[in-house]
């Protein structure tokens, strides 16, 4: 059956393709090309430069001052700054970042929303103090729908938008999505995101429409369009807002699939497949574009001139500006977050400077165009373009935000008309990969068991940028309005005459006919997401054991799916006897019922319609992308059922869990000569915690310095006055179960300066917190007084980690008159069986 289906899969794929199967991207050597015309097109975009807009921008620009300009190019967050900062520096524009909410209140009413959104623009025109009337414009990432807010309608993202293959029903969620910001205030919004996803394993994975830029480019213009409105027609009216067409350039293609990795692509590639969603939304006009996080071939994109300036401005014709994303600019080399003109060099127009840095980076940037370190021709060109876009975008003309047409309409957050267009989106992202027997649809007049922690699971359903940044922390009550996916299927059912019985755990009290498990990935955002592999429930498979036992039952099985990526659930599809892929539906999961469910005369209401736009692995370690070479997925591209077709999917799939062919687990250097991406040296003292970014640092609890061991600078010398720890720390959590299961142990070299007067512990810092402390001091009671020693600790004995998300592998904690060296730190996997673990009291 594995044969078969391998080769069957290949021919549909190549079927789906419309190319043959041996097309290849070029393979030229990825060297930068000097000469942009050679690889970038020069695009015809429908948004023209008009002489009336041309000649006001430069009359604006010719009556600011110095300060002013500058104060256009810093974008803060509105946590980090207030109304009077706004009227005395008169910034360009801000943002809310994700979990960020009027007066901090997740709560807050689109009254609470217009009123921030009133106060800050009429500070921003305020002349009392700077002499600026240049309004401020308020920036919001609605990346599926006006996720921020309580009550808006969330739609489908961007994963199962692309399965539904739909362009006009994108335009539609985006001109949905422009009006229920709109009707807060907001005049800009981050979106679309346009990555082509290349590795599964990428925490922004369901942020990608697909692995084939096709979709992508086709998807990007129809939500420019979406969102601003058509040129000549309604563009940038009452009704519309200003798009952001993002992240340029690559970060769906990062090695390894790491978030704000490095791209190694070749020009050719970047073009053909990363660039399509800049063809398409450039073209459409976008008006805005964000640069990424990532690097490509090591050079980050916040600080590339080439691809900035020389090829999204000079060649492809981009004439708005270009906005940076969060402290993006202080990860180029040679820049911190208060400090970089690299950036605007390079052809940053905005700095999104969040936290008290836009401060000194403001005053800074004054400095170096004072100085010539940046040139007045190049502020210059930044603000040109940001006032341009005001321009274009009728800021200057229309009401203030309090004022505008759609301002505090309650009505049209999670308007019904909304909601129905997300329910479409719903039912067209859904990919039925398995049908036994044709057990779907079903009919609702039998008796049901709903099972499963994602059946009646609003946060679940919807993902990442839910409310909050990472979508956690909500209750179904957080999202008034919407349906859980259990609502819809009672509805259904006892409209029906049938009954239904939701037990998350399975258990029941009348056996079902048939049981509807829905199950997945909990929420995630960003490199919160990255995995080291795509297996699912790795080393916890409460769901499988689930699905086990109600087979054993003798019950029929409809697995529900959600999830941001496609994963390998082999074991998972053997147990199911309907498989569907619901992706991250969003608010209106109730929807799904509209398709599974027989209505009158034993007719289904929708049939399936989804087509896979990600290839679904064959292996957890596989990352299938059509047209590869030796292209053999489990499920291709373009794969989906429908009731007519008759099921491929038996259930005998190879569950044994594969690893890469040759694959070893080289050690995880944590600080290794220094400390090693991504962990930063933290110091946690007083209850505050913050980084080290010097090579000493003195403070009343402990002081850290580095020192000398082999070579110069290559160990840090701690010395403890009070209670305090020292630890490498990551923003994002790193996944350690590879480790974990090859019974790896935490290495250092240590050196006792004197002997430690206060217990000395080793801990870790994982999701949701881990309580585990190991004392040390009982390691050292062998250990030399100024000698070095290697201890090594076995992951075995941090009993209570959470392996698949630690933030930090290594943290130290003392109290006074404590004395150490400490070098190579490191994870390293080990052959012994964990049955031969000693572990520290």
């Amino acid at each position: 059956m594995k044969k078969l289906l391998s080769q069957s899969t290949l021919l549909l794929s190549c079927a789906l393709a419309m190319q043959s199967c041996s097309n290849d991207m070029s393979q030229q050597d990825p060297v930068v090309n000097q000469d942009a015309s050679k690889i970038w097109p020069s695009l015809n975009i429908k948004v023209k430069q008009d002489p009336a807009v041309e000649q006001r921008v430069e009359t604006i620009l010719s009556g600011m001052t110095l300060e002013q300009k500058v104060a256009q190019t810093i974008q803060p967050e509105i946590r980090d700054i207030s109304v009077e900062d706004m009227r005395r520096y008169g910034f360009g524009s801000f943002l809310n970042g994700g979990g960020a909410f009027p007066n901090n209140n997740k709560h807050a009413k689109a009254e609470d929303w217009i009123t921030l959104a009133e106060d800050m623009y009429q500070a921003s025109i305020d002349d009392s103090l700077d002499g600026s009337t240049i309004p401020t414009m308020w920036g919001t990432d609605a990346v599926h729908g006006h996720n921020n807010v309580i009550g808006a309608t969330l739609f489908p993202h961007n994963i199962g938008l692309g399965a539904a293959h739909n362009p006009a029903l994108i335009k539609k969620i985006a001109q949905a999505t422009a009006q229920e910001v709109l009707a807060t205030g907001i005049d800009w919004v981050f979106a679309p995101t346009v990555a082509v996803v290349r590795d599964d394993r990428w925490g922004r994975t369901y942020e990608g429409y697909s692995e084939d830029p096709e979709i992508v480019r086709d998807y990007a213009a129809a939500i420019v369009e979406g969102l601003q409105g058509d040129v000549g027609v309604d563009f940038m009216d009452q009704q519309h807002v200003i798009s952001t067409t993002k992240h340029f350039l690559g970060d769906g293609g990062t090695e390894n699939g790491d978030d704000q990795g490095n791209n190694l692509a070749s020009e050719q590639e970047l073009f053909d497949i990363h660039a399509q969603g800049y063809v398409g939304g450039l073209s459409a006009g976008t008006q805005t574009v964000m640069a990424s996080f990532n690097s490509w071939h090591g050079i980050k994109n916040h600080g590339n001139k080439y691809l900035l300036t020389d090829v999204l401005k000079n060649q492809m014709g981009f004439d708005g500006l270009v906005v940076g994303d969060w402290n993006g600019h202080g990860q180029i080399k040679g820049c911190t977050n208060e400090n970089c003109p690299q950036a605007m060099n390079a052809g940053l127009d905005i700095y999104m400077v969040p936290t008290d840095a836009w401060k000194p980076l403001m005053n800074n940037l004054i400095a170096q165009v004072k100085s010539g370190v940046i040139a007045q021709s190049r502020l210059d060109d930044a603000v040109r373009r940001i006032l341009r876009v005001k321009v274009r975008a009728g800021l200057f003309d229309k009401p203030s935000p309090a004022h505008r047409q759609l301002a505090g309409n309650n009505e049209i957050i999670g308007s019904q008309a909304h909601r129905e267009i997300a329910r479409q989106a719903v039912r067209e992202s859904l990919v039925l990969l398995k049908n036994k027997q044709h057990l779907l649809p079903l009919d609702p007049t039998q008796h049901f068991l709903i099972a499963g922690d994602g059946a009646d699971n609003i946060g679940k359903q919807s993902g990442g940028w839910s409310i909050t940044w990472q979508g956690t922390g909500n209750v179904n009550a957080d999202f008034p309005g919407g349906s859980s996916i259990y609502d819809g299927i009672k509805q259904q059912v006892e409209q029906a005459g049938g009954s239904t019985e939701l037990s998350v755990s399975g258990e029941y009290r009348q056996k079902p006919d048939v049981a509807i498990v829905v199950f997945g990935e909990d929420p995630y955002a960003e490199g919160n997401g990255d995995v080291d592999n795509l297996e699912y429930q790795r080393g916890n498979k409460k769901d499988l054991a689930l699905l086990r036992q109600l087979k054993a039952d003798g019950i029929k099985v409809v697995s529900i799916f959600i999830s941001g990526r496609p994963m390998w659930v082999n074991p998972e599809l053997n147990a199911s006897d309907a498989f569907i892929a619901a992706w991250l539906p969003g608010t209106e999961g109730g929807a799904i019922a509209d398709v599974i469910f027989n209505a009158a005369e034993q007719k289904p209401n929708y049939d399936f319609v989804g087509k896979l736009s990600f290839s679904w692995p064959n292996t957890p370690t596989q990352h299938a992308n059509r047209f590869d070479p030796e292209y053999a997925p489990l499920l291709p591209y373009g794969f989906g059922l429908t009731y007519q077709d008759d099921n491929l999917l038996g259930d005998d799939l190879n569950e044994t869990v594969q690893t890469a062919e040759g694959a070893q687990l080289s050690p995880m250097k944590l600080f290794s000569l220094t400390v090693q991406a991504p962990w930063e040296l933290r110091i946690n003292a007083n209850q505050q915690t913050k980084a080290m970014t010097s090579s000493v640092v003195e403070l009343p609890e402990l002081s850290v310095k580095t020192t000398d061991y082999h070579v110069q600078e290559d160990a840090l010398h701690i010395m403890w006055h009070k209670e305090a720890a020292v630890s490498l720390a990551s923003n994002f959590p790193e996944d350690l179960r590879p480790y974990q299961e090859k019974n790896a142990s935490i290495s250092f070299d240590l050196k006792l300066n004197q002997l430690p007067s206060s217990p000395i512990t080793l801990s870790m810092q994982c999701e949701n917190g881990c309580s585990k402390l190991l004392d040390l001091n009982t390691q050292l009671t062998n250990v030399q007084v100024n000698q070095w020693q290697q201890i090594s600790i076995p992951l075995a004995c941090f009993s209570d980690v959470n392996f698949a998300r630690v933030y930090s592998p290594f943290k130290l904690s003392s109290g006074a008159k404590t004395d150490i060296t400490l070098s190579n730190i490191r994870i390293v996997p080990s052959e012994k069986s964990a049955e031969t673990t000693h572990c520290p009291q």
